[in-house]
C-alpha cells in the first residue's frame, strides 16, 4: 500500500500513542480481557507508560508511528526482551493497527521497521507474544512463518494474560 508514512515517535506523541493504544487494544481484547483490565488500562494509565517509556534514555528501544494523510493507523515498539522465554531475541514490544486500516500492509510495514531496528541493535532473531484467544494477529504472525516457541503468563500488572511466543530466528526474514 502506498501513503503510508512511517516515523519515530517522541515524547509530545505520548498522549496521542496512548489514546490509539486504548482504543485498539478495547476493540482486539473486549471479549478477552476482564472487566477489570478494560476499566483500568485507559488512556490516563496508558498515557503514564508512554510518557515513561518515551522520556527513558534507551538506545535499545524503538517506538514508530503509522500515518496516513497525517492520520495515526498504527503503533509499535521493539527493543531488549523483557522475558528469558524470547531466548536472547530481540522484542517486538507493541504492534497495533487501526482496525479500520487492517489488510492494507501497515502491520507488516511497521514490523519491518522494528526487524530493521533489531537487527541494527545486534540481535540475529525476533520475538513477541500475543496473548491467547487474538486469533487475527496470531493468524497474521503465522503467515509470516513466525514459529510458535511456547507459552506464558504475562506478569500484569492488571492481567495475567495467557500468552503465546512466535520467534523468527532470521530477523531479516520480517525485513524484506
Amino acid at each position: 500500500m502506498t501513503g503510508i508514512f512511517i516515523r519515530t515517535a517522541n515524547i509530545d506523541d505520548a498522549q496521542m500513542i496512548a489514546d490509539f493504544h486504548v482504543k485498539v487494544w478495547r476493540h482486539t481484547y473486549q471479549e478477552l480481557a476482564p472487566a477489570e483490565a478494560y476499566a483500568v488500562l485507559n488512556e490516563q494509565h496508558r498515557g503514564k507508560m508512554w510518557k515513561q517509556k518515551l522520556s527513558a534514555n534507551d538506545s535499545s528501544q524503538v517506538v514508530l508511528i503509522a500515518e496516513i494523510d497525517g492520520r495515526t493507523v498504527g503503533i509499535g515498539a521493539a527493543g531488549r526482551p523483557s522475558e528469558s522465554i524470547f531466548g536472547g531475541r530481540g522484542e517486538i514490544k507493541f504492534l497495533y493497527v487501526d482496525p479500520d486500516f487492517k489488510r492494507r500492509g501497515i502491520g507488516r510495514e511497521l514490523l519491518a521497521e522494528l526487524a530493521t531496528h533489531l537487527r541494527e541493535m545486534h540481535y540475529q532473531g525476533a520475538a513477541l507474544s500475543v496473548v491467547k484467544g487474538n486469533d487475527p494477529a496470531i493468524a497474521f504472525y503465522d503467515a509470516l512463518n513466525g514459529r510458535l516457541a511456547g507459552e506464558y503468563i504475562d506478569p500484569g500488572p492488571i492481567w495475567q494474560s495467557q500468552n503465546i511466543v512466535f520467534v523468527w530466528d532470521d530477523v531479516a526474514s520480517l525485513i524484506g
